[in-house]
């Protein structure tokens, strides 16, 4: 399998993931396995909670307009990626999360407003800048280790002034960057790891050790270690892209995130053949801030494809 297929895994992937558990998005334990028993049992890619059949979310959304940043700006440009996010904002989006929502209507600089969030808030390690994260992992890449996570790092900071919310960022960029070299991701964990803050470390070495299952977190999934944790998991203990986004979903809370970002690091190692078509047909990305354009898959592999080369 190459580079460019991984990669076209990894980004529509994560928008797969992301539409598949929206109508699930805090509801219990279970609830895609009850709807779905089986694969291909029924309509997977449901309409529900707002959302219809195969539409993409925030998640998505953002993700999207952090790759054209990158593309069109041709590297990291953290002014306009906000610029972005703020012209997102003001669109009406159908979701948005209650922290990046403050931050990004707070008439701020781009590199003001997430740290005025924290210091007021005192909490901002939600699992909002690991959910846009497959494209400019996809990216960076072929930067290296400390590139990537570097890179993540400052792209999460847009949003969320907890350097926690930045180190986990950087360990799915570094996961990312290893699946599409081709090799698993978990083995390498122990590298990934000595290159997170040493403040940090510990907290992330719990959440990603084999052992570790999600309910065993001592926070909600909307946070990022659990959010990442849970990620981790699902990919660990299955075998393919469809088992790994079912596990995700039905684990309930923040399901559309979960799926996301399992959806990204799963595509990356499985691939994009591995994606049901049933799953990718469906797929729309509504994407607020942009003159009412709506993506599907062409559109997806069109940016993958550039982040990629």
């Amino acid at each position: 399998m190459d580079h460019l297929e991984r990669a076209a895994g990894a980004v529509v992937g994560s928008a797969v993931g992301d539409a598949l558990g929206a109508p699930f998005e805090f509801g219990p334990p279970g609830a895609f396995s009850a709807r779905f028993p089986a694969p291909g049992s029924g309509d997977e890619m449901s309409e529900g909670g707002g959302w219809n059949a195969g539409e993409a979310t925030d998640d998505t959304q953002m993700a999207v307009h952090v790759a054209e940043s990158l593309l069109e700006r041709g590297g990291l440009d953290l002014p306009d990626i906000f610029t972005r996010f703020l012209r997102w904002a003001a669109d009406d989006p159908k979701d948005i999360g209650l922290q990046t929502e403050d931050v990004l209507t707070r008439g701020l600089p781009w590199d003001q407003a997430a740290v005025a969030h924290y210091r007021s808030s005192h909490r901002a390690a939600g699992n909002g800048s690991l959910m846009r994260a497959t494209p400019s992992a996809v990216y960076f890449a072929p930067k290296g280790r400390h590139v990537t996570m570097d890179a993540a790092r400052r792209i999460a900071a847009l949003t969320h002034g907890d350097p926690a919310a930045w180190e986990g960022t950087a360990i799915f960029h570094d996961l990312v960057r290893a699946a599409l070299s081709g090799v698993d991701p978990l083995d390498s964990l122990s590298l990934t790891l000595s290159a997170v803050h040493p403040d940090h470390r510990e907290r992330y070495a719990v959440v990603l050790a084999p052992d570790w299952h999600p309910s065993q977190a001592t926070e909600s999934n909307g946070a990022v270690w659990a959010c990442l944790g849970s990620a981790a998991w699902a990919l660990r203990t299955t075998r393919g892209y469809e088992d790994a986004v079912r596990a995700a979903i039905d684990l309930g809370g923040d399901t559309d995130t979960v799926a996301a970002v399992t959806g990204g690091l799963a595509g990356a190692v499985h691939g994009l053949a591995a994606i049901p078509t049933r799953w990718t047909e469906p797929l729309h990305v509504p994407l607020p801030g942009s003159g009412g354009r709506v993506l599907r898959l062409s559109h997806l592999l069109d940016l993958a494809h550039g982040l990629a080369s």
